[in-house]
């Protein structure tokens, strides 16, 4: 199935692993043109334009600043021409379990900072592009979590952050068409799903095992696979008539139990 992508830019935040670059290079396959967004890590951004298969380049940015997000947007104008799509993915996810009265306001700035006001300068930046240059159609999405439906014991910040953003998809879907008539705005959900983010948990077998408690298909997704939902609901050929959805990609989590744990192999997962 032709996708429609071929030819479009496509800005995508926190591109430089995980989901993020997972989607730069499905996006790329379908001959869309990539800015590949990085915080930090300027060589993972290196090398993943390097298998790019359309023109990309890489920016750098800091998400919290209302600055630095201006200036990705004016960088992949200039070199690029325009921004058809983006998607904005960049976030942290703070390693230490902490229950909320022991966690410092400073960590949870920092990923309010980061999650939620970056993903909101983000389409603030978007949307003023959009009204600049008129375009019939346009998407935006939102990597948000499954934290944001069912919590996360914890990291109650991360997933504050994560469940305001789908406030902030719900609510930019109405004010989308005000500015782009066919434009749409969505998000996708992800599970937990193996990540330079989550690398650490791989040796837990206990934190594997009751994770996959939770899922149907009892395994961790890829990356690969949130990727191809956020190419499907960018897509106007697939998903023209889809706006103000979260698709969650987490292999059929609930919030419950739904196998005992003599029934999972944590080398499945």
């Amino acid at each position: 199935m032709n996708l429609g992508l071929d030819g479009k830019v496509v800005l995508i935040t926190g591109a430089s692993g995980g989901i993020g670059a997972a989607a730069a290079k499905a996006f790329s396959e379908e001959g869309a043109k990539v800015v590949i967004h990085y915080g930090r890590n300027e060589k993972a951004a290196a090398d993943l334009r390097k298998k790019m298969f359309a023109e990309s380049i890489i920016v750098s940015a800091d998400m919290s600043s209302e600055e630095s997000v201006n200036a990705l947007f004016a960088q992949a104008v200039e070199k690029l021409g325009r921004v058809d799509i983006v998607v904005s993915n960049a976030g942290i996810f703070p390693s230490a379990d902490l229950p909320i009265d022991e966690m410092p306001a400073s960590r949870f700035d920092e990923v309010i900072a980061t999650n939620l006001r970056g993903t909101w300068l983000t389409a603030r930046e978007f949307f003023r592009h959009l009204r600049q240059t008129k375009p019939s159609a346009a998407s935006l999405v939102f990597v948000s979590s499954t934290a944001a439906v069912f919590g996360e014991a914890g990291h109650s910040e991360y997933a504050a952050s994560k469940a305001a953003i789908i406030g902030l998809m719900k609510s930019l879907k109405n004010e989308m068409t005000r500015i782009v008539p066919k434009g749409r705005v969505n998000a996708v959900a992800p599970g937990w799903t193996w990540t330079p983010m989550t690398e650490e948990f791989k040796s837990d077998d206990a934190a594997v095992k009751k994770s996959l408690q939770t899922r149907a298909l009892r395994r961790i997704g890829r990356p690969e696979e949130v990727a191809r939902q956020i190419l499907l609901l960018t897509s106007d050929e697939v998903s023209g008539y889809v706006t103000g959805q979260c698709v969650e990609v987490s292999g059929g989590m609930e919030g419950r139990v739904l196998w005992e744990k003599d029934e999972i192999d944590p080398s499945q997962a």
